[in-house]
């Protein structure tokens, strides 16, 4: 093979992504465009021979399109003109083996529709318009912000009438709008990253680079977030960097050798979810995934991620058969994926400050939010979830006695920084909706619901709830279709939606709900041992004495006619939202909404009717201050 010289820079390039160093490989692998010139280049470390593969030689390596080795460094790279703008392409790589095989290119930022892997030439960029938004995200204090997450799988949202998805730039014409009206702070999106399995819910990935074909081009992509920015929306993506398809023509045994994955097929092989773990001890790994991150970061404008299954990454024992492994030292921590999601965050803190981590991890793994310990902003409260839930799925007759369900997560609230989840894992799978989880019968389903959607609003965390719960869907989420919005034809599903948009507004508004969620000064569990009542009041404090919010709760179908509600201080009550108001679905038409505070030995307290498996949320009157007042 003719020896060819490598320019010093590209040796540098490729030895920072051998070394774990390179932040955004991206822009070295894959396509770089000069003009009408194209360059390829992969990495295939043990390949004998690479070639570019297209159309244009049926498939087959050809002399042509041979590419070379930067000298030892295990990249291979071309330049030519043969290819343009949407043309399809692989690499023909040559085994240590002998045998010739097609991978995909694992940078690509396009690939063919399903079920083809082919990447496509896609080097047009976006002119984006979210310069005002942006710079207001860098100014903001990332964990006293209001976050309340609509969390969407994006080709079931709503679909044409044929069953076909809705394009990017459909999705930004009604789900952006929807959001806001709607009143949620952030849209997450279950992962976009190509994938082949529409059962997989994008979870099982080959495309790290790439936006799912089945709805546009990155470019419309791009145009959402865009839009979203432009409407003050947040989009987070749900990022998936321990595990990959098992596909033979994308990252499995790359170059014939494993590649991306362990050389120990019990390390590599995750039997729970169908896939191939990531060997995330290798540095060019390391360098990949964090490019990957980044690229969605920095290129796509999202404002953050969600990195699923964690407790995979950071523990050996979490797959099936694998109950029993430990390390050298006798613990179940995988030490390389700890030290990898320390690196990726610390990395991405640095040069994207605003970015919101968010960890989906389920165990009771400490430091998870703290710069010692993971350094991610937020973690999945999934104990809350598991608790709240099961709490209100109980008969009437037996809450009484499970109220710890609900108070014990006040025991562990300040040991992370929590987002409160009802995500779509919890609407699948048998699981049925939030809605019919809820005890009783419809009209107490949706009492039920509401009451329980006041409780996650007062509770400190930041919020997620999954598509259709906002109107009380009643059949569990199915992936292969839309929502069912033919519910909306209902008054209790429309007067739900309408409860729904109200609280989210009032919980953007009111600085309290969100200000101070991450310490002991943002909460005050005033009355939150009345288990044997049925009742609880606590009270959400912002960074200034007015932002003080009280959240009155009954989780009894009994009327509580003089329910005595500790406040801050003398003065009138105010009741902002009631969930028995007959405008959300309850039967409350004359609702009382003001209140006079009076003395009660050290503080002061408020009379109200606490309604059946209802709340009330309370906040003190503005004084009116005279102009001799001071």
């Amino acid at each position: 093979m003719l020896k060819v010289q490598v320019p010093e820079e590209n040796l540098q390039a490729a030895y920072l992504f051998n070394t774990g160093q390179s932040y955004r490989a991206d822009k070295f692998f894959g396509i770089t465009r000069d003009k009408a010139e194209l360059t390829f280049r992969v990495w295939a470390p043990h390949a004998k021979a690479v070639h570019l593969a297209s159309a244009q030689c049926d498939w087959m390596p050809s002399e042509a399109f041979a590419m070379h080795p930067l000298e030892e460094t295990g990249v291979w790279e071309i330049t030519t003109a043969a290819l343009k703008e949407g043309d399809l392409y692989k690499y023909a790589i040559e085994t240590p083996a002998g045998d010739v095989v097609l991978r995909t290119d694992p940078f690509a930022h396009e690939y063919e529709k399903k079920p083809g892997v082919a990447a496509v030439v896609n080097t047009c960029p976006y002119k984006w318009h979210d310069g005002l938004y942006r710079g207001r995200q860098g100014r903001r204090h990332k964990l006293n912000q209001p976050i309340n997450i609509y969390e969407v799988h994006m080709t079931s949202w709503r679909r044409h009438t044929d069953g076909s998805y809705l394009s990017y730039r459909e999705l930004a014409d009604e789900l952006i709008p929807y959001v806001k009206q709607m009143g949620y702070t952030h849209i997450e999106m279950l992962p976009i990253t190509e994938h082949l399995l529409d059962m997989s819910w994008g979870y099982q990935s080959y495309g790290f680079f790439a936006a799912t074909s089945r709805m546009g081009y990155l470019q419309d992509l791009q145009y959402f977030v865009d839009e979203a920015h432009k409407a003050n929306i947040g989009v987070i993506l749900d990022f998936v960097p321990g595990h990959f398809i098992k596909n033979y023509d994308a990252l499995y045994r790359f170059d014939g050798t494993p590649t991306f994955e362990a050389g120990d097929v019990t390390i590599a092989e995750n039997v729970r979810w169908g896939t191939w773990n990531f060997d995330l001890g290798k540095s060019q790994v390391q360098s990949f995934l964090i490019s990957a991150a980044l690229f969605w970061l920095e290129d796509v404008h999202f404002d953050g991620l969600r990195v699923d299954g964690v407790s995979n990454i950071i523990y050996l024992n979490q797959d099936a058969g694998k109950e029993d492994w430990v390390n050298e030292h006798g613990t179940a921590i995988d030490y390389a994926g700890v030290a990898f999601l320390q690196k990726l965050n610390a990395i991405i803190h640095e040069r994207v400050p605003s970015a919101l981590m968010f960890a989906e991890e389920a165990t009771a793994y400490p430091g998870v939010t703290k710069p010692e310990g993971l350094g991610f902003d937020f973690k999945w409260n999934m104990g809350w979830m598991h608790d709240t839930l099961d709490f209100f799925e109980l008969d009437y007759l037996y809450r009484t006695g499970a109220f710890n369900n609900l108070t014990f997560s006040f025991m562990y609230t300040f040991d992370e920084q929590f987002t409160l989840p009802l995500s779509h894992d919890e609407v699948v799978h048998g699981k049925k909706s939030l809605m019919h989880k809820m005890f009783g019968d419809r009209y107490n389903q949706f009492a039920n619901l509401r009451t329980m959607m006041v409780w996650m609003m007062a509770h400190p965390g930041k919020k997620l709830r999954f598509v259709g719960s906002e109107w009380g869907q009643f059949l569990e989420w199915r992936d292969e279709e839309g929502l069912e919005w033919h519910d909306l034809q209902d008054g209790m599903n429309r007067s739900m939606q309408h409860f729904t948009a109200e609280l989210n507004k009032l919980y953007r508004d009111e600085h309290a709900f969100w200000a101070q969620d991450f310490v002991p000064a943002g909460v005050n569990f005033s009355q939150t041992d009345q288990g044997a009542q049925g009742t609880m009041a606590l009270m959400r404090h912002g960074k200034k004495p007015s932002d003080t919010i009280i959240m009155a709760m009954n989780t009894l179908p009994v009327q509580k006619d003089d329910y005595r509600v500790i406040v801050p201080r003398a003065g009138r009550y105010d009741v902002l939202l009631n969930t028995e108001d007959i405008a959300f679905g309850g039967t409350w038409q004359h609702i009382p909404t003001d209140y006079e505070a009076f003395l009660v030995g050290d503080h002061y307290e408020i009379s109200v009717i606490l309604p059946a498996t209802g709340a009330l949320i309370i906040k003190q009157k503005k004084q009116v201050r005279g102009k001799n007042n001071g």
